[in-house]
């Protein structure tokens, strides 16, 4: 350690470095003094949001707002933090109003260095981590008690609205999909229900739901038609007897009667019946194209009866959205008034910087002794060669000569008194 063995030596050579050290603790103090006024100080508020679950069991009405919650803060918190957000912030609450040389960018920053935003995950459920977050907190730290909390109620209340009006949106965009795919298979089957009637027309046959009432009013005309062949017969046979008498030739004009007009309606029973028999007839390749627009037809069903069922469920989310009646952000704790700010006050930082100062002084002032090692007393010696000096002399200052007068460096005899 140099010349530094005991206590003694080092109060000795603190002596001898006196100016070293007050030099330094002078310099060291004043950077203190400056540093300290420079600081200002700061307050900081804080909101907790809390993130409740749906009231109504996912299981019974599904969201329809994919993610988890994590995912979703995040990207919250990124449009809350956007540029322009701020700035129609800071706008809002005036915090710069007395810092007009501050460019844009300048205050945008110092929004988001003041801003600390935290989430707490919610507990798993078993071993998997679904991103679930159950606290969020907003910090806020500013030179004002009064802008601290204005800043942290902001926040909360941007990222509280942005959570509603971005689930509705979503739920909205959501249900206005499955509508408009709802509206468009209808048209579509619309469109193809037409086309079948058209090709039934041209192919002259019947539609699908008049096909077994056609097949049944053909039954009933043939079996009207063999009523009538009965009847033909047994009136025929009436003929076959010739007339003797008056009373039988006109029994057998009035029985001739009834033969022609049981044939008249014959014939007309027939045509309706090939007219009924014509229409049922269908060709193997209309038949195909029948049964291609059928499973056509079957198959958007299907179709139309899902996305239905998926617009029910979508009208049915965003119904519970709009009722507030999912997850949501609910303000746990509010954020309070700071009545003393968190930093170092300023006489605090002072002190400590002449404490530094001092220690810097002393360690220079060793330093500065280091370089020049010199054995300045007899234990000195034997600590650092192991000889015990005989006879210490110790060091003699010289007095100073009496200063003469002026008469006696001109050589001129004292005055007598």
């Amino acid at each position: 350690m140099g010349s530094v063995f005991s206590i003694a030596d080092f109060f000795h050579m603190l002596r001898r470095r006196i100016w070293v050290l007050l030099g330094v603790f002078v310099l060291g103090s004043a950077l203190a003094l400056m540093f300290a006024a420079s600081q200002q100080h700061l307050y900081t508020s804080s909101e907790v949001l809390q993130i409740q679950g749906a009231t109504v069991s996912s299981d019974l009405a599904p969201t329809t707002v994919q993610g988890s919650s994590a995912r979703r803060l995040q990207l919250i918190e990124q449009q809350v933090m956007s540029r322009g957000a701020i700035l129609d912030m800071i706008d809002r609450l005036g915090l710069f109003d007395d810092r007009p040389e501050m460019t844009a960018a300048d205050k945008v920053l110092a929004i988001r260095k003041a801003v600390q935003v935290s989430g707490t995950a919610a507990a798993r459920e078993g071993f998997s981590d679904d991103g679930s977050v159950s606290l969020l907190r907003i910090s806020a730290d500013w030179p004002t008690a009064e802008g601290a909390q204005q800043l942290a109620q902001e926040i909360s209340r941007r990222t509280v609205s942005l959570s509603v009006s971005t689930r509705l949106d979503q739920s909205r965009e959501t249900l206005d999909f499955f509508t408009l795919q709802e509206d468009a298979l209808t048209r579509e089957m619309d469109a193809l229900e037409r086309e079948i009637a058209q090709f039934r027309a041209r192919n002259d046959t019947a539609l699908p739901g008049s096909t077994d009432a056609a097949q049944s009013e053909l039954a009933a005309l043939n079996e009207q038609i063999l009523t009538i062949d009965r009847q033909l017969i047994a009136l025929q046979r009436q003929l076959a007897a010739p007339a003797q008498s008056r009373v039988e030739r006109r029994n057998r004009e009035a029985v001739q009667a009834q033969i022609d007009n049981l044939v008249e309606e014959r014939a007309l029973i027939a045509q309706n019946a090939d007219a009924l028999r014509q229409t049922l007839t269908v060709t193997p390749g209309a038949q195909q194209q029948l049964d291609d627009y059928a499973r056509q037809l079957e198959e958007l069903r299907r179709e139309s009866q899902a996305i239905s069922a998926r617009r029910k469920e979508a009208e049915t989310a965003y119904r519970l959205e709009t009722q507030r009646q999912t997850e949501r952000l609910t303000v746990l704790e509010p954020a309070t008034f700071p009545e003393y700010p968190y930093t170092r006050s300023r006489k605090t930082i002072a002190l400590l910087g002449a404490a530094l100062s001092l220690m810097a002084g002393i360690g220079a002032a060793f330093l500065v002794d280091l370089r020049h090692p010199v054995i300045r007393s007899a234990a000195q010696m034997e600590h650092a060669l192991g000889l015990r000096p005989v006879v210490s002399i110790p060091q003699m200052t010289p007095a100073k000569p009496p200063r003469r007068g002026l008469r006696a460096r001109l050589g001129l005899r004292p005055r007598r008194r």
